[in-house]
């Protein structure tokens, strides 16, 4: 298992501009600390849901269909060149939100495709190819969790200051983290 591509994979999409952290970062500008925290709680927990439902299904699956795994490489290096492009072209804009509850976070991870998409291919690209213990998978939910849960805090902690260095070198920052998804997707498709 390549740790560096696996990790950088994970710290470029939960630490990149999505619907949940641009929600973070709108809400801590006009509520408390204390009230965003719910709502990153609320993230935090329903992320870590999706991606333990997506570590059994795609254990499952690739237990039933042993060729499946190739295909999911596949899909999920396409899926992150697809990200690197997005993140390259990204633009300054955000929404704002003013719902910043446990509740509001929890679903917003539900019907958000970043996250939906993220957690049905990070284990089968990275971890599954490599492990197939119960526990070692559990052992990459939390640790994955734990990435989403330290990224929902950057955007919560450093908000102002991350949103005005982003439109100051918004080119740079998209530039950079663009490399680095088209990086994990080439170490993910197992070109090399």
């Amino acid at each position: 298992m390549n740790l560096t591509a696996f990790l950088l994979y994970c710290v470029v999409v939960t630490f990149t501009p999505g619907p949940t952290n641009i929600v973070i970062l709108s809400a801590v500008q006009i509520s408390s600390i204390r009230q965003v925290m719910k709502y990153v709680w609320g993230a935090t927990l329903a992320f870590g849901l999706l991606l333990a439902v997506s570590a059994l299904l795609n254990r499952m699956l690739v237990v039933l269909l042993p060729g499946v795994l190739t295909v999911m490489q596949l899909v999920g290096s396409l899926y992150m060149l697809y990200l690197a492009l997005q993140i390259y072209r990204m633009n300054a804009a955000a929404q704002n939100s003013s719902t910043s509850s446990f509740t509001a976070g929890l679903l917003m991870q539900f019907v958000n495709p970043k996250v939906i998409l993220f957690t049905l291919t990070v284990i089968p690209s990275y971890v599954l190819p490599y492990y197939s213990s119960p526990f070692i998978l559990t052992v990459f939910v939390i640790v994955i969790t734990v990435i989403g849960f330290f990224a929902f805090m950057a955007w919560l902690l450093f908000g102002t200051l991350f949103r005005a260095f982003l439109q100051n070198h918004r080119r740079l920052a998209n530039t950079v983290m663009a490399l680095f998804m088209v990086y994990s997707a080439v170490m993910v498709s197992g070109i090399l």
